[in-house]
Formats: C-alpha cells, structure tokens, sequence
C-alpha cells in the first residue's frame, strides 16, 4: 500500500523502558495527548473526554448515555422500568477498561487530579450497573474490584491534597477510604478478598508515611518534650512545659 510507512525510525527515538513508558505530550493543536510506549510500538489516550477519542452516542460516552436515560426515565416518573441490558453493560465494561488503561498511566506521572477524575468516573459505572443491571452476573461483575478502586481513588486525592502541605486532610482523605473498604460487602469471591486485604495494606502504609512526615505543631512539640520531662522525673522543667502549653491552647481558636 503506498500510504503505509516503517515505524522503526519513530520507536528508535524513544527506546522502550519499562521503567519510563509513559509521557504527556503536546499535539500539533496544543492539546495535550498520553503516549505509552510497549515492547512493540506506541499506544496513544486522549487525556479528556473518552480515551479512545470516540463520542458513542454523539455524547462524550456510553456513561454519559446511559446516565442521561436515567434521568429521561427519573424525570418520566418511570425510573422502576430503567434497566441495563446485557449488551449494554458489555459495552459499559469495555469503556470502563479504556479509563483503567488511562487513570493506571495518570497515577504513574502523578497526575492525582486527572487520575481521581477517573477513578470517580469508573466508579459512578460500578454504582450505575450494580443497581440497574438486568442480569445479576452483570450487577456483580465489577464488585470484586470495588476496593482496588477506592483504593486508587483515595491515593490519588490524598497525594494531591499533601503536595498542597495540607496533612492532615490527606490523612483523613486515607481514613474514610480504609473504612469505606473494611465495610464493603463481603463477596464469596477470591478476587475480592485478595483486592480488599491489598488495598486496606496499601492504604495503611501511605498513612503511616504521611503520618510520619507531617510537620507537628507548636503544642504537639512541647506536649512530646512534657511527656519526656515527666518520664525523667524533671519535675520543674515539666511544670514550665505545662504552663506554656496552657498558654498556648489559650491563644488558639477554639474548633
């Protein structure tokens, strides 16, 4: 075919490395595009919209349609009758995996904010087939990797939320996913039990590591230094210590 053309000289410009396989660049538009690199050439995601570029449904995707029916059914007073079928589901799990290839690549480059938007949406697919799929295998096919979700979700906005310094909200972000994820419905389900038990792991850890390097405050430090002075029985530098902490918490706002 006479538009066909080598693509070696293309790759040779960008080895393949398993370490480094993925950039974000800019098109010729200026919009800006995620390449990843495989052993064998180049895959390329829009880094808005669907990741494929294709607008199924004239809508940004088959989310978006399937959503916009529900509310034409909410909206009819005919909610009760809405339901997936097993070709639309089918086509839900396949778009869902597009954003799974998109969002593992995002955290990878640390982009939180593009990979929580992701996460988010993915999720939105889970909540939207579980409770109205028609087949009960569809309702159940995503569930075994709930927590996995949550997981990546809560990583994303609490490494965001700590690049702005802001610690303790990172923290409580990890929390709530840890309970979110204890608490999940049990599934008789080794993939669920293997995600669940990895991810409350994984999660505990990245809480220990900002717990470890959140800066402490005035009254934290001199609470440390009085715990230290009562346990070396140095009674009088233990009663400067507390009236300085009294003062202290005086001066702060109440919560």
């Amino acid at each position: 075919m006479s538009d066909t053309f080598d693509l070696r000289s293309l790759l040779a410009d960008w080895p393949y490395d398993p370490d480094n396989d993925a950039r974000v660049v800019r098109a010729e538009d200026g919009r800006e595009i995620l390449q990843v690199r495989t052993p064998l050439g180049v895959e390329q995601l829009e880094m808005e919209g669907r990741p494929d570029g294709e607008r199924p449904y004239d809508m940004e995707s088959a989310l978006d349609y399937q959503l916009h029916r529900l509310e034409q059914a909410r909206a009819a007073g005919r909610e009760a009758e809405f339901e997936l079928d097993a070709e639309a589901c089918a086509e839900l799990f396949g778009e869902g995996t597009l954003y799974y290839f998109r969002y593992l690549r995002l955290f990878q480059l640390k982009r939180w904010a593009a990979t929580v938007r992701d996460t988010a949406r993915n999720l939105r697919v889970f909540d939207l087939v579980h409770q109205y799929a028609a087949r009960e295998e569809d309702q159940n096919h995503l569930e075994k990797w709930r927590p996995y979700i949550l997981r990546m979700n809560a990583c994303a906005e609490a490494l965001m939320t700590l690049d702005r310094g802001a610690h303790d909200r990172a923290l409580e972000i990890l929390q709530a996913a840890i309970r979110r994820v204890e608490e999940l419905e049990e599934l008789d389900d080794e993939t669920f039990k293997f995600e669940q038990a990895r991810s409350l792991q994984a999660l505990r850890e990245l809480a220990e590591q900002i717990q470890q390097t959140r800066p402490i405050s005035s009254v934290e430090r001199l609470e440390r230094q009085l715990r230290r002075a009562i346990e070396r029985q140095e009674f009088e530098r233990a009663a400067e210590l507390r009236d300085r902490l009294k003062e202290l918490r005086s001066r702060q706002p109440a919560p």
